[in-house]
């Protein structure tokens, strides 16, 4: 399992705003930089940095593998940042949880397949549960706590995923 797999990199973006979507359309997540009406979650990047995007589920993981082991949809990086991304287009109850468990399960494919240093490079780290349905509720602190202390990631439930500078993250 390779997550710097070229075959399920498209990019770089360096667009002020993008789109995330996971429809039909295609088999992996993508970026949409024109269709502002079905995306899932936006990215701004007012830097314009250099943004690689990566599809994790049904690219850098095919359906079949691991079976049942969660992955989220997909990865954004730029040169110093990581940012994992679960999309959900649902309302109802157990989604947040669920994608909760799916960034789990991705950062430990991530540290099988490319070891601690490779996370170690990127500040800041950020897992995404994003949701176009809203309004919606964000986890407590404590559960934000708990997750930052066991994988060192920053986590957020929201549908802008923000890509600044380390200062301002």
């Amino acid at each position: 399992m390779n997550f710097l797999d070229i075959r399920c990199q498209t990019g770089p973006f360096t667009d002020a705003e993008f789109w995330l979507r996971d429809d039909q359309e295609f088999p992996v997540a993508y970026i949409d930089t024109g269709n502002r009406k079905e995306w899932i979650a936006s990215v701004l990047n007012p830097l314009q940095k250099s943004i690689v995007f990566t599809a994790i589920d049904k690219c850098v993981i095919k359906d079949g593998e691991e079976k049942g082991r969660d992955r989220c949809d997909c990865m954004l990086r730029t040169d110093d940042a990581l940012y994992l991304v679960e999309l959900k287009d649902r309302d109802g109850g157990g989604w947040q949880g669920q994608g909760i468990k799916q960034l789990e399960s991705t950062i430990q494919f991530l540290i099988d397949a490319h070891g601690e240093q490779f996370l170690a490079n990127y500040h800041p780290k950020i897992a995404y549960v994003c949701n176009k349905k809203s309004p919606f509720v964000k986890p407590e602190l404590n559960a934000k706590n708990r997750f930052n202390s066991r994988y060192n990631f920053r986590l957020k439930v929201e549908a802008t995923i923000n890509v600044r500078r380390k200062a301002d993250q």
